[in-house]
């Protein structure tokens, strides 16, 4: 069983041998678990509370009631104490793919669903689900983790053993026990301690990833540390220095080797929470340097999110959807930062939970479903199970803070959405270290992330849409690329065998200006390569893009895409002082997209099962070629939004009067008559 699983991993995390391409997925392995026989409704935050919580209605009862909701569904699939938690396995990439993978299937289950039981369960010590005691049931099925005649049983990593996810259930488990060690680890009879305390320390005291992973470890060694255990001190060390050195600033760490939530689900969260519960008595120093780091965050993280507090779809494990928020409640553990608008804070928070509980395509069987909203197989990793969701419960561990916390107490607000963003302007944070640009637009209340990846194909959960996009934004989840040049807010190229290529190695080189710059070339050949430019704008983007291939193929850029929701997408052109004006319209947003040079056509290019928000869907395409040319062309291109219903005006729609080329870049003059110098 390790050795399937360390496979697993390792295609999965993009180590060992590089492919250039992943293996086939083998004939679907069904585990047979019958769906649940009662079907949960849709969430509805029950009596509102709007003088606290205005926007939401959510107070911290509501988000009790939000973690038992979830929990509850999860507990549709136990009868006894001694039902695993196991549940219907969603058709596609997921694993278990093997029988040997299910002890593992099921652990994920287990330790990922305690994230919003422990703070249940520390409130509500008896609480009841399915008619089944949850403190009962979890207490019983930590002693079969370690009876060799359960089907549960987990073995201990062996002498030659590598990182396993074992290692990272082990890590979540330890979260828990520090939680609510009174229900959890206290009545546990002694043998059965000891015996679990063998096998997580197996893993704990051993190897693991350069990367997050490492909290793991700490964890588990810090956790049995401080219940008298002998561990290697030297290891949990030797960990917690290497952690420290991921963190690049403005609040982010690198997850070796890219930005993404992982830097909030686990770097900050698993820091702060390991400094309240154990670090910041033990080890002072690393909890000084960890509270340090973190408090950077107020001022550059909640901007990443949506006026009602929607987050983006962005980087891999986004099954994990609304973990992003935990660092906001954990806000409210000391060490809090002065001037933190914890108002502000919650609001952010509650809107992203509902973004996805009351989305009717997130559940199915009781249990969330592997994508962003309804089950969506691009967005997912090899690595993840149906019990893997759960991470997302990562959430409710704010509940450990306590209610009369300036998290739970603040009155709802909008932060700098109401009081500093106007209408008709465009707010830019660049984020210096990780060189993340995050752009937030009063106009339509949608928040927009750039950075720079680079990112190989053959590491095939970071080498796609998961960060290969121009942009993110909360308003348009992202849409995979299809096989036949099907692009959404990505150049793709044509290739030698007649396939599309996309973008997948970024340099950042500036931010200057307003103006975000990069250069990017598909993996397959540096001979076709972009000089990126970027200019946010009240209603959208202003790209000016430079050709600094020195082949030629097609080329084309697509601009986000729209979901078909209650009727066709509506498409329409428009001329605007000489240009032509290509729009699109699904009854939620209007899409714009306005070709100013460099381009021979657009194209309204319809697909089906490219995204996650519905089956059928439509993108903008303009078209062109990268043919090298005396003068380096310009590929200048609108892309522009609005909320439907709303009307466009021509300057709206062509806010800019000229885009030359000139000195080797370009000189942009906007429709005020003010000019910017574009220099790649």
């Amino acid at each position: 069983m390790k050795q399937t699983i360390i496979l697993a991993w390792a295609l999965a995390v993009g180590v060992g041998k590089r492919m250039a391409a992943q293996p086939a997925l083998p004939p679907f392995f069904d585990t047979h678990v019958a769906p649940a026989a009662t079907k949960l409704p849709p969430f509805a935050v029950q009596n509102p509370d709007h003088q606290l919580s205005p926007f939401t209605g959510m107070t911290r009862a509501h988000w009790q009631q939000a973690a038992q909701y979830l929990l509850g569904g999860a507990f549709s699939y136990v009868r006894t104490l001694d039902d695993p938690m196991q549940f219907p396995k969603q058709p596609g990439k997921s694993y278990p793919r093997s029988a040997s993978q299910v002890p593992t299937e099921k652990l994920e289950g287990l330790c990922r669903t305690l994230f919003m039981a422990a703070p249940l369960l520390k409130e509500n010590p008896g609480l009841v689900l399915n008619g089944v005691k949850v403190g009962d049931y979890y207490r019983h099925q930590l002693a079969l983790l370690v009876d060799p005649a359960s089907p549960s049983f987990i073995q201990p990593r062996a002498a030659t053993g590598g990182p396993s996810q074992n290692l990272v259930e082990f890590g979540g488990l330890s979260v828990a026990l520090f939680a609510a060690p009174e229900i959890l680890w206290d009545p546990l009879p002694k043998e059965t301690k000891d015996k679990l305390a063998a096998t997580m320390l197996s893993y704990g005291d051993g190897p693991t990833v350069p990367q997050n992973w490492r909290y793991f470890n700490i964890f588990i060694l810090s956790f049995y540390q401080s219940r008298g255990y002998a561990v290697n001190e030297k290891l949990l060390e030797e960990y917690l220095q290497k952690q420290l050195t991921h963190y690049k600033g403005a609040g982010w760490y690198d997850d070796a080797p890219t930005f993404d939530y992982y830097s909030m689900w686990a770097f900050q969260m698993y820091g702060r929470l390991w400094s309240h519960y154990y670090g910041q008595a033990h080890y002072p120093q690393v909890a000084a340097q960890l509270a340090e780091n973190f408090a950077l965050l107020k001022d550059n993280y909640p901007y990443q999110f949506g006026r009602d507090g929607n987050m983006l779809m962005w980087g891999r494990s986004i099954t994990y959807r609304f973990a992003a928020v935990v660092p906001f409640p954990l806000m409210g553990l000391a060490p809090t930062v002065p001037g933190t608008n914890f108002g502000w804070m919650r609001r952010i928070a509650s809107g992203a939970l509902l973004q996805f509980l009351q989305n009717p395509d997130f559940l199915q069987d009781n249990i969330p479903t592997l994508g962003f909203y309804g089950p969506f197989d691009p967005a997912v990793q090899a690595y993840s199970c149906r019990g893997s969701v759960f991470w997302m419960a990562k959430a409710f561990l704010g509940l450990l803070v306590p209610a009369d916390n300036p998290f739970w107490t603040a009155t709802e607000n909008e932060g700098p959405w109401a009081s500093e963003f106007k209408p008709g302007t465009v707010a830019n944070k660049f984020e210096a270290g990780p060189n993340i640009l995050v752009t937030d637009y009063p106009n339509s209340g949608a928040a927009e992330l750039r950075d720079a990846p680079r990112q190989p194909a053959s590491d095939g959960n970071r080498g796609n849409e998961n960060y290969n996009r121009l942009s993110y934004n909360t308003a348009f989840p992202w849409q995979a690329d299809g096989p036949h040049g099907e692009v959404a807010m990505s150049y793709v190229f044509k290739t030698k065998d007649d396939t599309w290529e996309a973008l997948r190695f970024y340099t950042f080189k500036k931010y200057e200006n307003g103006v975000y710059y990069r250069d990017a070339t598909p993996e397959s050949t540096s001979t076709l390569k972009l000089q990126l430019a970027e200019m946010p704008l009240p209603n959208g983007i202003l790209r000016v893009d430079q050709n600094a291939s020195t082949t030629a193929t097609a080329l084309r850029l697509g601009h986000y895409a729209l979901p078909q929701l209650a009727g066709p997408i509506k498409r329409s052109t428009r001329r605007v002082k000489g240009h032509e004006v290509h729009l699109l319209d699904n009854g939620t947003y209007q899409l714009a997209l306005v070709p100013l040079s460099g381009w021979q056509k657009v194209e309204v290019v319809e697909a089906t099962g490219l995204h996650p928000s519905a089956s059928k869907s439509a993108v903008l395409n303009a078209v062109g070629t990268t043919a090298p040319t005396p003068r380096p062309a310009l590929y200048a291109t609108l892309l522009l939004w609005k909320k439907s219903g709303e009307k466009w005006t021509d300057a709206e729609l062509l806010p800019v009067q000229k885009v030359a080329a000139a000195n080797g870049g370009a000189t942009v003059t906007l429709a005020d008559g003010s000019r910017r110098e574009i220099a790649y």
